[in-house]
């Protein structure tokens, strides 16, 4: 990373999202096991609740996750034009996808 990155990213903080570390899953709908909603988590467990246990959060908001600092951070490219893209292609909402066999 270069060092103008670094001070970027002090300064507006990180986005989780343009982390390799940052990745996209299916989490059953527990109502109706035949629909899956995306989830992203960082598989370096960086995201945790206050008891320790491991947080994910909602696809469609993963361009708004962000954190001042992070050791295991490893970007995947330019973050303005990932971010820009990525922002145009994610769900308004929570979507509901169902499961197909």
């Amino acid at each position: 990373m270069s060092e103008e990155q670094e001070q970027l990213i002090e300064l507006d903080g990180i986005y989780c999202a343009n982390c390799r570390y940052c990745v996209l899953l299916r989490k059953e709908n527990e109502s109706n096991k035949k629909e899956y909603y995306l989830r992203v988590r960082c598989i370096k467990e960086q995201w945790r609740k206050k008891l320790g246990e491991e947080k994910m959060y909602k696809y469609f908001t993963v361009a708004r996750r962000t954190v001042e600092k992070c050791y295991c951070y490893k970007d995947m490219g330019d973050l303005e034009i990932f971010l820009g893209i990525l922002r145009r292609s994610l769900p308004v909402r929570d979507e509901v996808y169902p499961i197909k066999k």
